[in-house]
């Protein structure tokens, strides 16, 4: 028999082996369930922190991904922004460089044609200087060619030679000697000789003139070229290192027309 003391009332009461056995199998079952239920909370609470726990993780590793993606993007944006940057900062460094040679070229261009007018004018203005040098050259001739036939009727060209240089010699020529050559050397000689000499007496130039006016040829007309031999004749025989033929002759033509001719090609330092 088994001694039971109630925990309500308190009272003790006695129970055979079998009540006292079912009465320890409900205490047992009781005790299990409720242990059961417990364990059962319990794994369900560490199921739930788990899941919690799980989801956490997940969330922190979804958002760790999503901020390295993020962080990825950023970098990638960073990289494009600069190679356009750099991208914009070639093409403009490109195009300032075409500018400036363009604008370098446009300025060039600007004084090549600045340059080439005013060497269009410069020649231009030359030319018309030339050619109204030489018709002011051919108004002298026509008009010392009507002084001749009218005013100085009975006055060679010799002697208007001789009047034009005699009234500039003091000013121009005060140790020059300009006279008639007189001297007759191998048959012939010049019209006149022109000498200058230093201060000290040394003579630095000499000249054999011959003067030739159309009023003094024969019917004949004769050309400058018909007198340079034996000009040069006479400017060696003489030992002139210059000679010079002062010629009204061939007043049409263009060469002798432009002013002193240099004929030394065919007549050493020889002049008409």
């Amino acid at each position: 028999m088994n001694q039971i003391v109630c925990p309500n009332c308190h009272k003790s009461f006695t129970l055979d082996e079998a009540g006292y056995a079912d009465i320890l199998k409900q205490v047992r079952d009781t005790n299990f369930e409720s242990e059961l239920h417990e364990r059962l909370a319990l794994a369900e609470a560490a199921k739930q922190t788990e899941i919690k726990l799980a989801e956490a993780e997940a969330t922190a590793r979804e958002s760790k991904k999503a901020t390295d993606l993020e962080k990825s993007i950023a970098e990638l944006t960073a990289k494009l922004a600069a190679v356009e940057t750099e991208k914009k900062l070639a093409v403009t460094e490109a195009v300032s460089k075409i500018e400036k040679d363009r604008d370098n070229l446009k300025r060039d261009l600007e004084v090549e044609k600045a340059s080439q007018k005013l060497a269009e004018l410069a020649l231009k203005d030359k030319y018309e200087t030339q050619i109204k040098d030489r018709e002011d050259t051919i108004e002298r001739l026509k008009d010392l060619k009507a002084k001749l036939s009218t005013k100085m009727v009975g006055e060679t060209l010799e002697q208007h030679c001789e009047h034009e240089f005699n009234s500039i010699r003091a000013g121009a020529f005060p140790n020059a000697y300009f006279e008639k050559d007189n001297e007759v050397k191998d048959g012939s000689k010049g019209d006149y000789v022109f000498r200058e000499a230093s201060d000290a007496g040394v003579e630095f130039v000499s000249i054999m003139f011959e003067m030739k006016n159309e009023n003094d040829t024969t019917a004949t007309k004769k050309k400058n070229e018909d007198f340079l031999a034996e000009l040069d004749k006479d400017r060696n025989a003489k030992g002139c290192e210059f000679a010079v033929l002062v010629s009204l002759l061939e007043p049409e033509s263009d060469l002798y027309n432009n002013g002193i001719v240099d004929v030394s090609h065919r007549y050493n330092k020889m002049y008409v």
